[in-house]
C-alpha cells in the first residue's frame, strides 16, 4: 500500500536519513522505533509531505507521492504530530473542524460523531478551549483530528510522549481499536515495548538507517533490541 524506497532527506548540507526503504501493508500496524534523534520524525514528515527528500520517494498503490503535504491528505494520509500540536485558543469542536478542511460536510459530520463514540470525555467538553485539557485529552483530540479526513494511512508520531503510564495504555488501545477497524497505520514510538506490543511488524532506525526488522517477536527476542530499548523488562505480548 505505502512504499518507502531508498529514502534520503537532508537539512541543508546534514543528511538525516541515508537511503531508507520500508513497506506498509494494507491495514497493518506498522511500527519505527528508535531513540531520540533517529529521524523518525523526518521520516513521517517527508511520508506526509512537509519535507522534500534528497533521493528516493514514498510511493502510494506504486504511485509516487508529491512533497506536499495538501495533496498527502488529499491521497488519504493524515499525521498526527509529536506533542499533539492543538490549537490551544479553538475549542474541541473548533479544532476537529480544522481536520476536515478537504471533506465533505455530511461526510464530516459522520466522522465527528464516531470520534465523539470513541472518545465521550471530549464530546463532554466538545465546547472547552483545546489549551485547557489535559496531555492524554490533548492527544485524544489530536488523533481524532487526523481522524476527521478520513484517512486511509495515519501517520502517529510519539503518542505516548509525556503521558502517565495509565493514559499510554488507554492511548494505546485506542490506536488498536483504530486499526481494527481498518485504518493502516505508521507509529513511531521511543516506547519500543509498547509500541512492539501493538505492531504487526516493525523497524528499527538509529542515525538515519534501518538497521533490524521483523515481526514484534522477532525483535523482542533479538538481544540488541532488548538491550538498547526494552531495558530488561519483560518482552511485550504480541498481536
Amino acid at each position: 500500500m505505502l512504499e518507502v524506497k531508498k529514502l534520503t532527506v537532508a537539512y541543508g548540507r546534514i543528511e538525516v536519513l541515508h537511503g531508507i526503504s520500508l513497506n506498509v501493508p494494507d491495514g497493518k500496524i506498522i511500527s519505527v522505533i528508535g531513540s531520540n534523534g533517529a529521524g523518525k520524525t523526518t521520516l513521517l514528515n517527508t511520508i506526509s509531505g512537509l519535507l522534500r527528500p534528497k533521493s528516493g520517494g514514498v510511493y502510494l498503490d506504486g504511485k509516487i507521492l508529491p512533497s506536499a503535504a495538501h495533496l498527502t491528505v488529499g491521497a488519504g494520509i493524515a499525521q498526527v504530530p509529536e506533542g499533539r500540536k492543538v490549537f490551544s485558543s479553538l475549542t474541541i469542536d473548533e479544532n476537529l473542524t480544522m481536520g476536515a478542511y478537504r471533506v465533505p460536510h455530511t461526510q464530516s459530520q459522520q466522522t465527528r460523531t464516531r470520534i465523539y463514540e470513541m472518545f465521550p470525555i471530549l464530546k463532554e467538553r466538545r465546547n472547552q478551549a483545546a489549551g485547557t485539557l489535559s496531555g492524554g485529552e490533548q492527544q485524544m483530540l489530536s488523533i481524532g483530528r487526523g481522524l476527521m479526513s478520513s484517512p486511509r494511512i495515519m501517520l502517529l508520531d510519539e503518542p505516548s510522549l509525556g503521558l502517565a503510564p495509565k493514559i499510554v495504555k488507554q492511548i494505546f488501545d485506542l490506536i488498536s481499536g483504530i486499526n481494527k477497524e481498518g485504518k493502516t497505520i505508521v507509529l513511531v514510538e521511543q516506547n519500543a515495548r509498547t509500541a512492539l506490543a501493538v505492531a504487526h511488524y516493525a523497524y528499527v532506525l538509529e542515525n538515519g538507517k534501518i538497521v533490524l526488522e521483523g515481526t514484534c517477536a522477532d525483535l523482542a527476542c533479538n538481544p540488541q533490541v532488548e538491550a538498547a530499548y526494552l531495558g530488561g523488562q519483560k518482552r511485550p505480548a504480541c498481536p
